[in-house]
């Protein structure tokens, strides 16, 4: 979720005026508030591989705890980390993150019991799912049977030393689409969640090794491979929003991108941006064109950077967003915020107004219908009292999801 977005970080100085801002009432009006809870690498629950079945469980709802303290109102949960699952499966392993062994029963069904939880407390549960990781490692560490890595090894790529599935084959794509209808049809969740990965982020000097895929699956149309890559995609993200919808219509389908579509100096309908990374020509990944054919219901760019960010300012990022969403106000914007960064660095991220700055922002614009914290850690641990600063600013009442 954090990984490439690092190569724009920048350490420029910022000073921001002191103030003191009244807290937001919003009763009566709905808003997203939302936080990522990672599982993969035990990012944030549970805290490490192998505990108790009832451990587990008391330290997800200690998150829980936080998340309704904080009113927040949904929590987006990765129940698919990479090709493994936090969910009873037919197609896919158990996750190694849960007892350290991938295909081990954790001995109670995770999700089962997240959604129970999260529904008592009047949150949304969005699972979120990594559609093309296989492994965050290239060499077997004791990989299940039951992994498509060892069903499918045809379908899988070696890169950045890593496995994953490659889009570009069809059965491998409709193995993702039948992994989440699977995950639609068992379990009461609110929406399906994919993050940023689509097309790995690219390593300097190393193309993704789908020749072969290239040359079979080409359908006679595309010349360029990017073309090609992206159209995958583009076909992957079609068919899952309309797998979803013909299973349960009102599980949405929710999509949280690096925020850059594209930037003006390649296209002059991108962003403003000194940034040469792209979803569009970096991932394959034309998050613009899912909006405009509503084939997700809400997207959520990962706008990490700060004001004074030398190549991607918040406020450009945004603008990009604001103004495509005007014209497609049927798809709903969030944007994800790196409350990851507060308290890091010797910049505007030691300043604990960075972030709420950036909510006073999104709140001039009506199209921004909330936001998601990336990541539910960060919100629990409260650097420089930036928790409470929500809270006290921003969330001071409970408001439904959009």
């Amino acid at each position: 979720m954090l990984l490439l977005v690092l190569v724009l970080i920048s350490t420029s100085a910022c000073t921001v005026t002191p103030y003191e801002p009244e807290p937001v009432d919003l009763r009566g009006e709905s808003q997203f508030r939302g936080a990522w809870i990672a599982t993969v690498a035990n990012i944030d629950w549970p805290s490490r591989a192998g505990l108790t079945p009832q451990q587990q469980q008391e330290e997800f709802i200690a998150l829980l705890d936080i998340a309704t303290d904080l009113k927040l109102n949904a929590i987006i949960v990765q129940v698919r980390p990479a090709a493994d699952t936090y969910y009873v499966s037919q197609i896919n392993p158990w996750s190694e993150y849960l007892s350290g062994v991938q295909g081990r029963d954790p001995g109670y069904d995770p999700l089962a019991f997240m959604i129970e939880q999260a529904h008592a407390r009047n949150l949304e549960l969005h699972a979120w799912m990594n559609p093309f990781r296989a492994s965050n490692y290239a060499v077997e560490k004791g990989w299940s049977q039951l992994s498509v890595i060892k069903q499918h090894p045809q379908w899988i790529v070696d890169y950045d030393n890593k496995k994953f599935i490659n889009p570009g084959i069809p059965e491998a794509r409709e193995h993702v689409i039948q992994s989440v209808l699977e995950v639609v049809k068992n379990y009461d969740v609110d929406a399906i969640h994919f993050d940023d990965y689509f097309y790995p982020y690219p390593v300097s000097g190393h193309d993704f090794p789908d020749d072969a895929a290239y040359n079979i699956y080409n359908r006679g149309q595309f010349r360029n491979k990017g073309d090609w890559r992206r159209d995958n995609i583009n076909l992957f993200m079609k068919e899952s929003y309309q797998a979803i919808k013909h299973e349960k219509p009102h599980v949405k389908l929710g999509v949280s991108p690096f925020a850059i579509w594209r930037s003006k100096s390649v296209d002059p309908e991108g962003a403003v941006t000194k940034s040469d990374m792209s979803t569009y020509d970096k991932l394959y990944a034309d998050t613009r064109l899912w909006v405009r054919n509503k084939w997700v219901d809400y997207i959520a760019p990962q706008i990490y950077w700060e004001f004074t960010h030398s190549s991607a300012p918040y406020e450009d990022i945004l603008n990009f967003w604001v103004e495509e969403m005007e014209k497609n106000r049927d798809v709903h914007l969030y944007i994800g915020h790196a409350t990851y960064r507060v308290g890091t660095g010797d910049g505007a991220w030691l300043d604990v107004q960075e972030i709420p700055n950036q909510l006073r922002l999104n709140e001039q614009y009506p199209v921004v219908k909330g936001s998601i914290f990336y990541n539910m850690s960060s919100l629990v641990n409260n650097p420089l009292g930036f928790t409470d600063v929500i809270k006290r600013d921003f969330y001071k009442y409970d408001v439904p999801a959009p």
